[in-house]
């Protein structure tokens, strides 16, 4: 007695796999189960239709393309100023404004420079962006 196993063609067609009746049967079970959750048909529409950099983000929120490099400018420039302002002016305060402020202008950097090596230029020119990565 031999163990019946599916058969290929020579296509990578998944199309081309000949089941057995009871793959079949088992097959449209999991169909019908999957085609019947509303929630995970929308979730798969909506993935779909998303480019692939809004992948990553939060469904229902806009993605900032111009905040985050405004945002790094803003915190460089107030870091800049209390740390100048800090040295000359021997505050404790303004260096400890400095301190706590630091990091997250580091933190910022640091994610501006993750998202412009993120896709490499063969990328950018393939989909039609014109300009600047650093937006």
């Amino acid at each position: 007695m031999t163990k019946e196993v599916p058969i290929v063609n020579d296509r990578s067609d998944p199309d081309d796999v000949v089941l057995s009746p009871h793959e079949r049967l088992t097959l449209r079970r999991i169909e019908a189960e999957l085609s019947g959750d509303r929630r995970l048909t929308r979730r798969m529409r909506r993935l779909l239709h998303q480019p692939a950099d809004r992948l990553h983000h939060r469904p229902g929120r806009p993605v900032p393309r111009r905040a985050l490099p405004l945002s790094t400018a803003a915190l460089l420039s107030a870091s800049m100023f209390l740390v100048v302002m800090g040295v000359r002016t021997s505050d404790p305060v303004l260096l400890w404004c400095f301190a706590a402020l630091w990091p997250l202008t580091l933190l910022q950097a640091f994610r501006l420079l993750c998202r412009v090596t993120e896709a490499g230029p063969e990328a950018r020119t393939r989909s039609g962006e014109h300009g600047t990565p650093w937006r």
